[in-house]
């Protein structure tokens, strides 16, 4: 590995845990927020492989990941259009920095408009100055001012509404096959998880390694076989089947971290295993799955 290269890598290592707090709220998820975070830096080292970084890498990652951020939400239809800078112009100037509003749920951020809601990520959880979120945003910095302040009156008073939500279900038959995944764990039997795979699942061991093929998944399961460390329970991330991971040394309500999961019919698509990545418990709404009642319990989500 290069100089260049080696320099690259380890920006992006210490980075990421902050491109995802900044993913994950953008696009309201913290799975789909490590995937993008991921696309953004094979853009950056396709963009920086051939040539010197820029003079300012980091703002530039966040550039990188902001705009990755909003293709993905195009491509879902999600996408609030990007304020008009003369409408914002005429809003106050904001007040001082609320780190309070880095504690709201990723659900809740997802409720603003995008320039509103990438300026109090930028700003509020991530401690940028303004004329970053300028840069970052493409915007003028009396748009991402304003852009600022409108965003955190909403929130605040978004944080003031009651949170009536039901509990999410999975389907019946999705339940069935994650109840047999976590099993497996709970009991050693690696060979019965190792044939649920389907034959391209792909595994994302985030922040660490990729792999794709049964074969080449079914290797990853040694690390748990050769561990008694972890307790296993089944659960809900973000209305998706997970693993819930508890650390026997250190007992907790609140999950080690989370494997979330895919299943295509009774086979495992796709495994995003955030046992490297804990920084993703942050903000997620995680509930664990009541086997008793066949009922998903209602979970508080994690900060």
């Amino acid at each position: 590995m290069t100089d260049h290269a080696r320099a690259l890598d380890e920006l992006l290592t210490s980075m990421r845990p902050h491109l995802h707090r900044y993913c994950a709220r953008m696009v309201g998820s913290t799975v789909d927020g490590e995937d993008i975070v991921q696309d953004a830096a094979l853009k950056a080292v396709g963009a920086w492989q051939d040539s010197c970084p820029p003079q300012n890498p980091r703002g530039c990652l966040f550039r990188i990941a902001h705009n990755a951020a909003l293709d993905f939400l195009r491509r879902r239809h999600r996408t609030p259009e990007m304020q008009n800078e003369a409408a914002l112009a005429d809003a106050a100037m904001p007040d001082a920095p609320d780190p309070d509003l880095a504690t709201t749920s990723l659900t809740t951020f997802m409720r603003l408009p995008a320039l509103q809601r990438s300026a109090v990520v930028l700003k509020d959880v991530l401690g940028h100055s303004l004329d970053e979120v300028a840069a970052i945003t493409g915007t003028s910095e009396p748009a991402a001012k304003s852009a600022l302040q409108r965003g955190r009156v909403r929130l605040r008073a978004l944080a003031t509404e009651p949170q009536d939500r039901s509990p999410p279900m999975l389907p019946e038959a999705t339940r069935a096959r994650l109840l047999a995944y976590v099993e497996g764990f709970r009991t050693g039997d690696f060979d019965a998880v190792r044939a649920m795979l389907a034959d391209d699942v792909r595994l994302d061991l985030v922040g660490k390694l990729a792999r794709q093929g049964s074969g080449e998944v079914g290797e990853y399961y040694h690390r748990y076989a050769a561990t008694d460390r972890w307790t296993f329970a089944a659960g809900i991330v973000e209305g998706r089947p997970a693993m819930l991971v508890h650390d026997r040394d250190l007992p907790s309500a609140t999950p080690a971290y989370f494997v979330a999961l895919a299943f295509d019919g009774d086979r495992v698509r796709s495994i995003h295993d955030f046992l490297f990545a804990r920084y993703a418990l942050e903000g997620v709404d995680l509930r664990p799955l009541d086997v008793g009642t066949g009922q998903d319990r209602l979970g508080s989500r994690t900060s």
